[in-house]
């Protein structure tokens, strides 16, 4: 890689509900700072923690209607088949759930797993449970989308509150038209994006394994597929 690529690579644009947050940092680092000089460095280390927090960079995402990409970057928690929680009207059947969990270093800018017509979305007031934790999926704060593929039918996508995250945001909204891997929400500060896809899916990833929203191919509909085409956005 280049120096010029390496420069590229680490000025990420920043999403702009991170400016107020990092400007409150700046001035709590500025003000500090008259108290004592080692303590406005802290405060512009975490300043800089910050502007990396709410980093909002490119992704390549694969254009396959019969692919489903991550929603998040993080680590892969869990992949199991169990009924989707109730206020997503997704019915009892198991469905495949693929579990991304957020650490407070990962990118928490979330972006749609397929294409598709926002049918629900719903909001749960809950606890704040450790998001890696299997109940965290109907205990913890939440807020749900229903996605109608067309293709493959309905899938579900949930935004969970963790230990730290104590603020979730969606702009989606109902009847609205998402490209797979278009932005549509983001968590403040660390948390867990729930996949949940009809039993005929197949999970492409493993627990443990590293996801990066709107790239990392998480499951697919159908087998033996040739080239995929991509987007960057």
């Amino acid at each position: 890689m280049s120096i010029i690529d390496s420069v590229r690579n680490a000025l990420v644009p920043v999403h702009r509900e991170g400016y107020k947050f990092i400007a409150a940092f700046f001035v709590a680092s500025v003000l500090l700072g008259w108290i004592a000089d080692p303590l406005f460095w802290i405060g512009m280390v975490l300043t800089a923690w910050c502007a990396y927090f709410f980093r909002d960079p490119e992704r390549i995402t694969p254009l396959d209607e019969d692919l489903v990409i991550s929603p998040a970057d993080g680590r892969v928690s869990s992949v199991v088949r169990m009924a989707p929680p109730v206020e997503l009207g997704l019915g009892t059947d198991e469905m495949l759930r693929i579990s991304v969990f957020m650490n407070v270093f990962d990118c928490h800018v979330n972006r749609a797993p397929v294409k598709g017509r926002v049918v629900r979305k719903v909001y749960s007031q809950g606890s704040f449970l450790n998001a890696e934790l299997d109940k965290a999926s109907t205990e913890n704060e939440r807020s749900g989308l229903v996605i109608d593929t067309t293709r493959h039918g309905e899938i579900g996508v949930v935004q969970i509150a963790g230990l730290v995250a104590r603020r979730i945001l969606c702009w989606a909204e109902e009847n609205e038209q998402l490209d797979a891997g278009e932005r549509f929400g983001l968590i403040r500060f660390g948390s867990r994006l729930d996949v949940f896809l009809p039993a005929s899916a197949r999970s492409l990833v493993s627990v443990g394994q590293t996801a990066i929203a709107g790239e990392t191919m998480l499951a697919e509909f159908g087998s033996n597929k040739g080239p995929v085409v991509s987007r960057r956005d």
